[in-house]
């Protein structure tokens, strides 16, 4: 079941009365912008902003007579408004409502994912402070590679995150263009001047260009920057899977008291948030496919773009809003198990310090290949045997032992020498 969060703000701008009423404020917006410029006289457009109002159920049933939506919602404002409603929609199309006030949609539902991005940004920055100096084994291929710590892997999630919103903050920038330039977008019958005035009063920019409607690339960009995000929920929820797992065990997602992990196995405490979103993820990712497939349309404009923007947007703004809010939740609750980390970055008796003795045995006087020959040997014999130790391999090798000492070769398996530098990364995020 989704969990509650932010849902119902999020789903509230998308419902048909929401919908309408975006319409009816860019409808407004232009007669006030009529009435500046005395194309709408005072007495008019008192009546129309004290009347126009709508029922969705009447635009429902409208539109079964006319099959056209916004037709069926000037109807009704007009019934609504009467003698006054001669000077809504003058020299106007369809689309000139329709994307202005979709631009508005969009706005209205980007406030809601920026204070969600924010928060996860600030819940991650804090985890990372948390957990500066908690040493864990940095992986390459899966595969064990060298020591770093648990918070320099939580910057690198940060860091994404980070990108991710100013590809956020640029997309919703970008999209927040509104549009009243008539059928083919010359101004046949209306002039800029009200365009200006009307995006002007919303908040929007005007479009440079607009056929008789605002290029798709716009919405595409957008819905880019929502997968984006999506994608960087995935990447943190995939390394929280995988550090979940039983062999490894270097963190868990939060269990509540009472929580089951399995019908038939009590002992189960599975990744489930985890795999949630990396599923849901999948979903946005699709869904700016799609609004890519939309920038292609037909001369000046065809509708093939809108019965899937009816469908992708609500969507993908609501599951985004959702996402934010799980994840922030699993990083607040994420539980690390520290005595796991270390004991991971020990097994096979150190090897991953292999590095460490290379470099030591090449700044004693060994050519490369050879001290990459010695400490390999010692290394692979260590780790083709279940209880296999590389520090005591290399103390019981004369190869070795004659280049270094034991307290030269004690020096090398120092966790503390990988953390020293550790602070230059933490200045770059101001933790």
């Amino acid at each position: 079941m989704i969990e509650r969060y932010s849902l119902p703000e999020m789903k509230n701008i998308w419902t048909l009365e929401s919908k309408f009423g975006f319409y009816l404020q860019v409808e407004l917006a232009v007669c006030r912008a009529y009435n500046k410029i005395g194309k709408i006289p005072d007495d008019a457009l008192k009546q129309i902003e004290q009347k126009a109002a709508f029922s969705v159920e009447r635009i429902d049933e409208i539109e079964r007579e006319v099959n056209h939506d916004v037709i069926a919602f000037l109807t009704n404002i007009n019934e609504n408004v009467g003698e006054a409603s001669r000077y809504i929609h003058m020299g106007m199309t369809s689309s000139d409502v329709i994307d202005t006030a979709f631009a508005l949609q969009i706005k209205k539902a980007s406030e809601i994912i920026e204070k969600d991005l924010n928060n996860v940004i600030d819940t991650i920055r804090n985890k990372a402070k948390e957990h500066k100096n908690t040493i864990c084994i940095g992986r390459s291929h899966g595969v064990h590679a060298e020591p770093m710590t648990f918070g320099v892997k939580l910057c690198s999630w940060l860091d994404i995150f980070e990108r991710a919103k100013k590809h956020f903050d640029i997309a919703k920038e970008e999209i927040a263009v509104g549009q009243i330039s008539g059928p083919v977008g010359t101004y046949s019958n209306i002039s800029p001047e009200i365009e200006e005035a009307t995006c002007k009063s919303l908040g929007l920019k005007p479009a440079k260009i607009s056929t008789q409607v605002i290029a798709r690339d716009y919405h595409a960009y957008y819905m880019q920057s929502l997968a984006l995000i999506a994608c960087a929920i995935e990447q943190c929820a995939i390394e929280i899977r995988h550090l979940q797992r039983t062999e490894v065990l270097e963190v868990e997602e939060a269990f509540k008291k009472g929580q089951k992990g399995s019908s038939a196995m009590p002992h189960k405490k599975n990744p489930i948030s985890s795999e949630n979103l990396s599923g849901l993820a999948r979903v946005v990712k699709s869904n700016s496919i799609a609004a890519m497939d939309n920038i292609p349309l037909w001369h000046e404009r065809d509708i093939s773009h809108s019965s899937v923007e009816r469908i992708i947007f609500p969507d993908s703004t609501i599951l985004i809003d959702y996402m934010l809010n799980r994840f922030n939740r699993l990083v607040e609750g994420l539980e690390a198990h520290k005595e796991n980390m270390l004991k991971n970055t020990h097994l096979f008796g150190g090897i991953v310090f292999s590095q460490r003795v290379l470099l030591e045995l090449t700044n004693k006087g060994l050519s490369r290949e050879e001290a990459y020959a010695l400490v390999q040997k010692n290394a692979l014999a260590a780790f083709n045997h279940k209880d296999g130790d590389f520090k005591k391999n290399l103390l019981n090798d004369n190869g070795v032992t004659n280049i270094l000492t034991k307290d030269e070769i004690e020096n090398c398996f120092d966790s503390q020498y990988y953390l020293r530098n550790i602070e230059t990364i933490y200045k770059r995020f101001g933790i």
